[in-house]
């Protein structure tokens, strides 16, 4: 399973801490000491998870070796949708004339990606698909509530377009090599810690205590776990990219496991918590820093990427309210030809 090309659209608003003190008593310094967060981004009404998404696509369309009618399977992944019926895959099918494709929607928190490309990883192996488009992204401001202290200050807004090929398309394209995933519905308080009520109270976090202390334990146990069943170590990482849940949990986690801050990529303290796009996002945002081609990875809680001599590993916390599914995904790529990279220069 190969990664042909990527996309992200992150609206440009950016909300401060300061925005929060008159409308629910929450200051700056409060906010960034307990989330990392100093600004966030929002949609504008005209950004809809339609919009972002197939914005996404456009901005990941040079970069495809083949034609995107080409693509035989569509899938959104994302737990804030504006329509269930007509999904975003459809409305994308539609824009970009893409017949041939099966298209359809997948929710499980901020793990939807992750078990996305794992349902992607099942159609190619069952032979039902060759070419893929995977959709991540989630509009929190469609469902949050700004006078709520305990997350409305959390959310922000984003979407994230990856194309998959069952065979290599292009040359040095990354390759995914393992996924692991778990469901974790029976830990901690389950819904009680986070939930979305679409229709009464929208997102809510009741137990954010629950929510962190299950973050900080699966997410170093899975990254133990995905690099360990396929020979690497945690020292081996170039990269380590979490779940932008909160940067506290970022950093516990990789304190715990002994990773370097400067091998920790984030985005939180700018763009908020994003979602289940958010380890995608830092992927794509991060690209150009890579010394591979074309990395990509699959991340649920955990997505563990090798090219040549550099590993990434993406961590992404399915919160459900507390309830939380970990995946893991090791992909391999060879170095861009020309960079004039050093493979000892690239050893994580």
């Amino acid at each position: 399973m190969f990664i042909n090309a990527i996309g992200h659209y992150i609206p440009k608003k950016r909300v401060p801490n300061d925005y929060f003190l008159p409308v629910n008593g929450l200051t700056d310094e409060w906010i960034f000491q307990r989330t990392g967060i100093k600004t966030r981004a929002w949609a504008t009404e005209h950004e809809t998870i339609d919009y972002m998404c197939i914005e996404a696509v456009r901005r990941s369309i040079a970069q495809l070796p083949y034609d995107i009618s080409d693509v035989d399977l569509i899938v959104f992944a994302s737990y804030s949708p504006s329509d269930t019926v007509a999904t975003t895959a459809h409305i994308v099918q539609r824009e970009f004339q893409i017949t041939s494709a099966k298209a359809f929607y997948l929710s499980s928190a901020c793990s939807s990606a992750m078990n996305a490309m794992e349902i992607i990883q099942l159609f190619f192996s069952g032979g039902r698909a060759s070419k893929a488009l995977l959709l991540s992204a989630d509009r929190n401001t469609s469902y949050y509530n700004p006078q709520d202290p305990k997350a409305g200050h959390l959310w922000g807004d984003a979407a994230t377009a990856f194309f998959f090929s069952k065979e290599r398309a292009g040359s040095a394209e990354p390759y995914m090599v393992d996924i692991v995933t778990h469901g974790l519905g029976h830990v901690g308080k389950g819904k009680e810690g986070v939930y979305l009520d679409p229709k009464k109270e929208g997102i809510q976090m009741h137990n954010g205590k629950d929510v962190f202390t299950q973050a900080c334990t699966y997410i170093a146990r899975c990254a133990e776990e995905v690099t360990g069943q396929n020979g690497y170590s945690i020292a081996d990482l170039t990269y380590f990219i979490a779940h932008q849940a909160n940067m506290r949990i970022v950093n516990h986690v990789i304190k715990q496991l002994g990773i370097p801050e400067e091998k920790s990529l984030t985005n939180i303290s700018e763009l908020g918590n994003t979602g289940s796009v958010s380890s995608m996002l830092i992927f794509a945002q991060s690209y150009d820093r890579f010394h591979f081609s074309c990395f990509y990875k699959y991340f649920f809680r955990i997505s563990f990427f090798r090219v040549e001599a550099s590993s990434i590993i993406f961590c992404t916390s399915a919160i459900r309210t507390s309830i939380f599914s970990i995946s893991a995904t090791i992909f391999c790529c060879s170095e861009r030809e020309g960079s004039g990279i050093d493979k000892e220069d690239n050893n994580v």
